[in-house]
């Protein structure tokens, strides 16, 4: 957790009071070796920020400016899609770099330990007390615990949990992307391999989206099956959300690989987060949504938006890379959890507000769900997420 830079000579007591000042920020006088990481956390936390505000301004009851600040909050799973596949091909990339191979076992520990127990407690609640459950009814838990709810995913059939469909995509991503890495490795063609794999995906995505939409969406238009079914095959499958993990992995491979071109784009940082900021907001602008263009190159503009946003909180000339937030940090620490247990905070909270004679639409409400979100979060890093992590760093040490 990165917190407020605060000067030795100032006293332990200063430190400690300091820490409790997350709205200060500073600026990095100069690089350091992971002052990068600031602008992912920035992004993080942004990213589970906007999450919350669209499921809260579209799923439950809410107050009209909270809809409206959420409206393109959808958004921020693509730019977790893009972190994701970012982040994790880094280290493989890194490993081959190092010494032309990668581990299978090490890459494997790091996933499991990381998302499964969190993941496998969540399942489990919502199982068990259906109380707890934003929405009826549940769907089989062997898709949950197989990851694979995310295909032919009907939200009328499976109301509870949904959002962990992204998380679906993550984990298969997690599944596939190292066995390519091996097979490219072995076949000795990696580099230019890889290249043509990626363009490939990402070709195979407008394809893919353009079929399933004609034979399973179009049929539909104009009746109210239609934005269920364009939810179960445009939206939800992995297949159709592959780009921004694309353009993740596209950033790892230019970085690792391609160092002058790196160095060309990250001259640019606050210059990409403008474009990427307004590409977003384009988006929206056209409104393409659920039509058949829309369909088609919606995600793939989404992801490319928040890859070159990525890029901007990797640029040094980026304020992203430069700021330190002692909020945004710990919000990016807690971001998997809050992504996890926000629909379920949310709705226990609003279940309640009667007995506090408070309405459920009401702002008082948003902010008791935001902190009961944010406090849950952290509760669960403490004695779930933390514990894991030094039992990982165990079983990695013993190999």
């Amino acid at each position: 957790m990165n917190f407020i830079y605060i000067k030795p000579q100032l006293g332990k007591l200063r430190k400690s009071l300091n820490k409790f000042k997350p709205y200060k920020i500073n600026w990095l006088k100069k690089e350091n070796s992971s002052a990068k990481l600031l602008g992912l956390d920035h992004l993080r936390a942004l990213a589970i920020i906007m999450v919350f505000f669209f499921h809260y301004g579209t799923l439950f009851p809410h107050p009209k400016w909270v809809y409206l600040s959420g409206i393109l909050g959808w958004t921020g799973v693509n730019l977790f899609f893009v972190l994701s596949g970012y982040l994790i091909s880094s280290k493989l990339f890194e490993e081959v770099a190092k010494s032309g191979m990668i581990s299978w076992r090490d890459f494997f520990i790091k996933r499991v330990f990381r998302i499964f127990p969190l993941f496998f407690l969540i399942v489990a609640l919502y199982a068990f007390f259906p109380y707890l459950r934003e929405a009826e009814p549940m769907g089989p838990i062997w898709r949950y615990l197989t990851f694979t709810q995310n295909f032919l995913l009907d939200i009328r059939n499976s109301g509870t949990f949904i959002h962990a469909w992204s998380l679906c995509v993550e984990e298969q991503f997690y599944l596939v992307l190292p066995v390519l890495v091996l097979i490219l490795l072995q076949l000795k063609i990696f580099k230019t391999g890889g290249f043509y794999l990626l363009i490939t995906l990402f070709v195979l995505g407008f394809l893919i989206r353009y079929y399933s939409y004609n034979h399973y969406v179009q049929p539909y238009i104009n009746t109210p099956e239609f934005f269920f079914k364009w939810g179960t095959y445009i939206y939800y499958p992995t297949y159709c959300q592959l780009d921004g993990l694309i353009f993740g992995v596209s950033i790892a491979a230019i970085f690792q690989f391609l160092p002058n071109l790196r160095d060309n784009i990250l001259k640019y940082g606050n210059i990409l987060f403008f474009v990427s900021v307004v590409l977003v907001c384009a988006t929206f602008l056209l409104n393409y949504n659920r039509t058949l263009v829309g369909s088609m190159v919606l995600f793939p503009i989404v992801d490319f938006s928040m890859a070159i946003m990525v890029l901007s909180a990797l640029s040094p000339n980026c304020f992203l890379y430069t700021m330190r937030s002692s909020f945004t940090s710990q919000v990016a620490t807690y971001s998997y959890s809050a992504y996890l247990f926000h629909k379920m905070m949310i709705h226990v909270v609003q279940a309640n507000a009667k007995f506090f004679h408070l309405p459920q639409d009401g702002t008082l409400i948003f902010i008791l769900s935001a902190l009961s979100t944010f406090l849950v979060s952290i509760i669960l890093n403490r004695i779930i997420e933390r514990p894991f992590l030094k039992l990982r760093n165990k079983a990695l040490a013993m190999g």
